[in-house]
């Protein structure tokens, strides 16, 4: 197929397709599916080899969020029934840091509800910090903690903190169909004053609201603008209790075509499978580590992933390998420039995703936060098989403490 060699050029030369180009991956068949796939693997194993870059979370905060994204279970006016507590002490947070760094992560990221941190909660996260690396001393740390204020990156910065994760989640156009509490333009300030703090940024997207492929093409172009150096791609978890409970957009090849893509506009960039896959790729997970460089890791905020053995055994039996704590995740291109390199958690105002395995009784990861539709679907998912899919709650109507 001559789109697929012209993407495989461009993606191992480092150059951006066409918008045209991205929506073309979009609207390809599934006879070609498997094409698409090695095509983009091409371009995977060009800049990160067969590494898997494993994250784990620490959900430092959970539940009543003054926000109210619409695909959210901690949301304003939320009936989803989670998990509720507030700020973990900073050497509860380290021991749960710990069974993560035990299950093979190399990267804690430390998640917290809410529209924002006060200067209390940069004095309370930048102990947990400390305390994290006193006992792990190459984990790398990548907070996120919603909205920043002036002069709090540069705080968390001094801290030890390596990354700081914000996602636009989805396109500029459709963004206030999602929120009103607060804008597209508060998400990329914020991302922009992490990376002016020299840390490394990580934001992402999620599918699966309803967006049209023009919505999708949208925001991984302006990802690609701003140039972060960890783009998590979310599928949306549709919460009994939120506004997108009806949401089930997605079919495994529909998910696999939006990796694709995303991979060749951020070729070298390191891109995450993130909240919702268990839940839209299911058996088709493997294949998507032909087109990814990371995962998070076993259970998500408040729903249940897959367990982290099973993870670790879905990695090897793919012929891939976790990436040591020793290797930089970063082409040295990028990495010179961007120090550590973000491999942090697809977490967003209120805490998006992130995993941590289920043997290892550590923080659950965050659900996977999906930004509210505002177009409708474009041949896309249109035979979403639900009767295969299901929420499973972490923790709901069980004395369970938080992150057990």
């Amino acid at each position: 197929m001559d789109l697929l060699n012209t993407l495989v050029d461009k993606g191992l030369r480092r150059e951006l397709p066409s918008r045209e180009e991205a929506l073309a991956v979009l609207a390809t068949s599934d006879d070609d599916l498997l094409d698409v796939v090695a095509a983009a693997g091409k371009v995977r194993r060009k800049w990160f080899g067969r590494r898997v870059k494993l994250n784990y979370l620490v959900n430092l905060k959970s539940g009543l969020c003054p926000e109210d994204c619409s695909y959210c279970s901690q949301r304003l006016g939320s009936k989803a029934e989670i998990l509720k507590y507030t700020w973990l002490k900073p050497e509860d947070a380290s021991k749960a840091a710990a069974a993560g760094v035990a299950g093979g992560a190399k990267r804690v990221c430390l998640v917290a509800s809410g529209r924002g941190p006060t200067d209390r909660d940069i004095d309370r996260v930048s102990k947990t910090i400390e305390a994290i690396k006193e006992q792990n001393e190459d984990v790398e740390v990548c907070a996120c903690l919603g909205l920043l204020s002036a002069g709090q990156a540069e705080r968390l910065r001094e801290a030890g903190a390596d990354a700081y994760n914000h996602n636009l989640n989805t396109s500029e156009a459709t963004y206030g169909g999602i929120t009103t509490t607060h804008t597209y333009a508060d998400r990329v300030d914020t991302v922009q004053q992490a990376q002016a703090a020299g840390m490394s940024a990580c934001s992402g997207l999620i599918a699966g609201m309803g967006e049209s492929d023009e919505d999708l093409v949208d925001v991984v172009f302006s990802l690609r603008d701003l140039d972060p150096d960890s783009v998590p791609v979310n599928f949306l978890i549709p919460f009994e209790g939120t506004p997108l409970a009806k949401e089930w957009n997605l079919t495994p090849q529909r998910a696999l075509r939006i990796l694709a893509m995303v991979r060749f506009v951020c070729p070298d960039v390191e891109v995450r499978l993130a909240g919702g896959r268990e839940v839209h790729l299911r058996s088709m997970q493997p294949l998507a580590l032909h087109l990814v460089n990371s995962i998070f890791l076993g259970d998500y905020l408040t729903s249940e992933g897959q367990e982290g053995k099973a993870d670790l055994d879905m990695i090897a039996d793919a012929g891939f390998e976790v990436e040591g704590a020793g290797t930089t995740t970063l082409p040295a291109h990028r990495a010179d420039v961007a120090g550590a390199g973000c491999g942090g958690g697809s977490c967003g105002p209120c805490g998006d995703d992130s995993a941590v395995p289920a043997a290892a009784e550590a923080p659950v990861a965050a659900v996977a936060e999906a930004e509210a539709p505002v177009a409708e679907a474009v041949g896309a998912g249109q035979d979403a098989r639900t009767d295969l899919v299901a929420v499973r709650r972490r923790g709901a109507g069980t004395d369970l403490p938080p992150n057990a």
